[in-house]
């Protein structure tokens, strides 16, 4: 056997970075509150494989598609020898061959899908023009680009598990050649990369690499920017800011609907066990403005969760009795609602910075 150099440093680092990416951005997106680290890890995957496309057309041999192989009967022949020696292939095996490709397709869908369900649903990014239009599907984006990266796990675990058989059961070299660049082959092949490949190696990682630092670190750069628009009710609405805010924060009218606005504004004088009266002038002028400002005339995420949750209710008016309020915090600790920073858990500035400005977004969470 000849030790031949097939893979370049190109193919073996960005394939480090990838796996690392997807990895970190599959896992972030199980957490609200790390969703725009989510966002910058998925989008740096998809600088990673922009330049892997274009490395597969300018790239050295066994790099390239054309070089791919794709014919269906080597296919069948090399699944059905699963658990027995091969042929050698030189580059790549045609499992890999439809993976890699199969991979490609499917990061591009991801992030596409994860752009259009991140401006659609949480009004940030690139694509948060389309929030006012396509808010009210904003969980069909959000399923979409779920499918799209479950189904891209899925490949990469069949190509690992298809690494693991070539390694272990096959006997081959495959996975130590992704590491050291080396095969070991019947025949004698070497790899050379030119100038202008070596140049565009050094852009493919760099620009990968600050891509991610980038999206990290630049505050309210274009793909992380939060399009939501912080509230001043004092200019908007006096009447509501001074009455309502001088006993507790102003809540945001979007976060309960008209009905509940009107039963609480028509029995101030048993607010939640205090005494609220206003004159009636101040009180019709406050509600219409809570009535034209409500659940049901935002595009806010929260809002139409709220709507969904009360949809057969007879008229609830604490926010915290809300169905959705109660499952967006079930995850929260009686302890905390106790605690001497919380007390109560009407108090959503505790954790919820800028509430009293309209916003109520997952960044602005703070620990407690």
């Amino acid at each position: 056997m000849k030790k031949s150099y097939i893979w370049p440093f190109a193919n073996r680092i960005s394939h480090l970075l990838m796996m690392l990416f997807f990895a970190v951005a599959y896992i972030l997106g199980d957490f609200k509150d790390l969703l725009n680290y989510h966002v910058a890890f998925g989008l740096a995957l998809g600088v990673l494989f922009a330049f892997r496309t274009v490395w597969g057309f300018i790239g050295p041999k066994y790099s390239r598609f054309k070089d791919f192989n794709f014919n269906l009967y080597d296919l069948k022949d090399y699944l059905l020898s699963v658990f027995s020696k091969s042929k050698e292939y030189v580059g790549h095996n045609p499992a890999s061959s439809y993976a890699i490709v199969a991979m490609i397709v499917l990061a591009f869908l991801s992030i596409i899908t994860g752009l259009l369900a991140y401006g659609i649903e949480e009004n940030h990014g690139v694509l948060a023009f389309l929030h006012s239009t396509y808010f009210k599907k904003m969980e069909i984006f959000k399923d979409i680009h779920e499918f799209f990266s479950n189904l891209f796990l899925a490949i990469v675990g069949i190509h690992m598990a298809g690494a693991i058989i070539d390694k272990f059961i096959k006997k081959s070299d495959a996975i130590d050649s992704m590491v050291s660049g080396y095969k070991k082959l019947t025949q004698s092949v070497h790899v050379k990369i030119n100038i202008f490949q070596s140049f565009y190696t050094l852009v493919w990682i760099v620009l990968s690499v600050f891509s991610l630092y980038y999206l990290i670190f630049t505050k309210n750069n274009i793909f992380i920017a939060n399009a939501n628009i912080k509230q001043n009710y004092a200019l908007i609405h006096k009447d509501f800011a001074n009455e309502c805010g001088s006993c507790h924060i102003t809540y945001p009218p979007f976060l309960l609907p008209k009905k509940s606005w009107t039963l609480m504004m028509s029995d101030l004088e048993n607010h939640f066990g205090d005494d609220a009266s206003i004159d009636k002038a101040t009180n019709h002028s406050i509600l219409a403005f809570l009535k034209q400002n409500s659940a049901e005339n935002s595009t806010h995420q929260a809002a139409l969760g709220i709507l969904k949750s009360l949809k057969d209710d007879n008229g609830t008016i604490a926010i915290t009795k809300t169905p959705f309020w109660k499952k967006r915090h079930e995850k929260v600790s009686k302890d905390i609602f106790a605690s001497k920073e919380v007390k109560s858990r009407a108090n959503c500035k505790a954790c919820h910075t800028d509430i009293q400005n309209g916003l109520i977004e997952n960044d602005l969470i703070k620990s407690i």
